[in-house]
């Protein structure tokens, strides 16, 4: 019974997905600023159909599921995901529904208005509109209350996936606000755009609550305003929000413009004060995992009055990426070569930080060091022709290739492999893996995401695929004999594969050994920024020290166990790593 319903849920996502822009639905949307605000409302208003308040939860089947982190098919809760770390816990679509706050973080979860239902007194149709109301954790949606979203200084509340209430620090309001996470900072603010134009003319009727406007341009309080466009810019447009928005025009017949088109954000509202205010300097920059072309850097977040969008970074003075996060892998590096990099955050408006402190590195040798090109496959050896899908496979450079679920009438460069809800896997290779680059581009229509790369069953990292040709580096750092899987956890999506190659992995300076059987690690690979370990006399142990495949030092800790059997790894990107204590040596994953 559980797998029929696992097939029938992935039916109704698949269908979602399908849920493309109607041909025309904008077509009437040619004005800016107020002209179009109201364009945009006629267009949002007809065909929308109002189920109801308890329509909610059967919207959520669709709406509200997590097939884009854990892609486990619970409730997708902005309050307690988190992208890059195990949840905290997770609710099950339907039994962990409930009605209020009935007990703390992870009991269940309801219905969380964006714009709290108070301003509006709980008429209908507002109080039943999907694209403003999300299943959330039934505990913090309380702590959430009634208040308008803004930046937070000093938290009295934190969930435990960092969401936060507490005192404003948003420009021009002092009152309390709730700050969501850096993933759903834009979710957020084109909900809440969203709102104010569908229900434009019904706007002088609402209270504010520190954040609605009272006439139907600019629908939004000034300071409120200026916030949500700052983390519209932070946090783009995402698969998720597509997929929602999607499966909430099947279920309710309209549609968030503002996640169709992000450009409607600035043509109705553009930009209306200037933000002078630079971010403070990134913090506690360091390198990791150098292979001869690659650096991996990782460093401490910026602070801003109103929200950073970016991060410029820079080799030898010299511009090599620009990234959203607090990470990265900086590419097409000389061999053998000492780079002294520094990083610079920038705000919406384009304010420089002051530049962080700098942290240099050495790449390996090309050649000679174990770092040469590996392997590489360009599809050219596929026999057969045909669109269908089905197991496909080949040998090429002495590799068996097996294609599981796929077609091979796409191409990128030449031939391609494209998977639907399938795989390609290839025999054991020699030599392990430095860094891995490939080709992608999605086919057909469907959603941007992402593709799982296992080696030898584990997932090590993901490769990004959009409509557009996209050539991904990744660093993977694992020695010895590995199998290499690239997966389509997405099965409404077919994405075409070309041009994977892959360099040798570092060789090792250390080597793995255990000379007490009792000594054990886990869990492994580490998803919560913890390791734990077992075995006698732990507390005897007088250093612990952590060092990547290419033998760099990455951490040093004296008295590793004297008050805890854990090692603290927040810092240490993801990849392959040994430990080396007094008397054993043993190889983790950092997931």
């Amino acid at each position: 019974m559980r797998r029929i319903l696992h097939s029938f849920l992935l039916t109704l996502i698949s269908i979602s997905a399908l849920a493309q822009i109607p041909a025309n639905y904008y077509s009437t949307a040619t004005g800016t600023g107020a002209t179009l605000k109201t364009q945009l409302n006629v267009i949002i208003t007809d065909g929308h159909q109002d189920h109801g308040y308890g329509g909610l939860w059967t919207g959520y089947a669709t709406t509200d599921r997590d097939y884009y982190y854990e892609n486990d098919g619970t409730i997708l809760d902005i309050y307690s995901e988190r992208p890059t770390a195990a949840d905290p816990y997770n609710f099950t679509y339907q039994t962990g529904q409930c009605g209020g706050n009935n007990g703390g973080e992870g009991f269940c979860y309801n219905r969380e208005h964006i714009v709290p239902q108070s301003l509006f007194s709980e008429a209908s149709p507002m109080k039943n509109d999907i694209h403003f109301i999300r299943a959330t954790d039934a505990k913090v949606n309380g702590m959430r209350s009634n208040y308008p979203f803004g930046k937070v200084g000093t938290a009295t509340f934190t969930s435990l996936n960092g969401s936060k209430l507490g005192n404003s620090v948003s420009a021009n309001y002092s009152g309390t606000v709730f700050e969501p996470i850096d993933e759903f900072k834009g979710d957020v603010a084109r909900m809440i755009f969203y709102f104010v134009t569908r229900y434009e003319t019904q706007l002088s009727g609402f209270s504010s609550g520190n954040m609605l406007g009272s006439t139907a341009y600019p629908g939004l309080q000034t300071w409120e305003l200026n916030q949500l466009l700052a983390w519209n810019a932070l946090d783009p447009v995402s698969p998720a929000e597509i997929g929602r928005n999607d499966a909430s025009y099947l279920y309710q017949g309209n549609r968030n413009p503002y996640i169709d088109n992000p450009n409607y954000v600035n043509l109705v509202w553009g930009t209306p004060t200037t933000d002078t205010q630079a971010p403070t300097a990134p913090t506690n920059l360091v390198t990791n995992n150098p292979t001869a072309s690659t650096v991996a850097l990782s460093w401490t977040a910026s602070t801003d009055n109103i929200g950073v969008t970016a991060y410029d970074v820079y080799a030898n003075n010299i511009l090599k990426a620009t990234v959203a996060g607090t990470s990265t892998t900086v590419q097409a590096l000389a061999s053998s070569t000492t780079y002294d990099f520094y990083v610079i955050a920038k705000d919406a408006a384009g304010n420089p930080s002051p530049q962080s402190n700098i942290a240099n590195e050495t790449t390996l040798a090309g050649s000679g060091g174990g770092t040469g090109t590996c392997g590489t496959e360009d599809f050219s050896n596929i026999t057969g022709t045909g669109n269908g899908y089905g197991t496909r496979t080949w040998t090429n450079n002495n590799i068996t290739w097996t294609a599981t679920d796929a077609r091979i009438d796409q191409t990128i460069n030449g031939k391609a492999i494209t998977l639907q809800n399938g795989s390609l896997t290839s025999s054991s290779v020699s030599g392990g893996i430095g860094t891995l680059t490939v080709t992608t581009q999605r086919k057909f229509g469907g959603t941007s995401s992402n593709l799982n790369l296992q080696i030898n069953g584990t997932t090590v990292a993901t490769i990004p695929y959009s409509d557009g040709i996209t050539t991904t580096m990744v660093p993977v750092n694992i020695s010895g004999n590995v199998i290499i899987k690239l997966v389509n956890p997405v099965a409404s999506n077919r994405v075409a594969i070309d041009d994977l190659t892959w360099t040798c992995a570092a060789s090792l300076s250390t080597v793995e050994n255990s000379k007490e059987k009792a000594f054990s690690i886990y869990p492994n690979p580490v998803k919560n920024h913890e390791l734990f370990v077992k075995g006698e006399n732990l507390s005897k142990v007088s250093k612990a020290e952590i060092y990547d495949l290419s033998g760099k030092l990455i951490k040093n800790i004296a008295n590793p166990f004297k008050n805890s059997n854990k090692i603290n790894l927040h810092g240490v990107t993801k990849g392959v790593y040994i430990l080396k204590t007094d008397n054993n040596t043993t190889k983790f994953i950092v997931d």
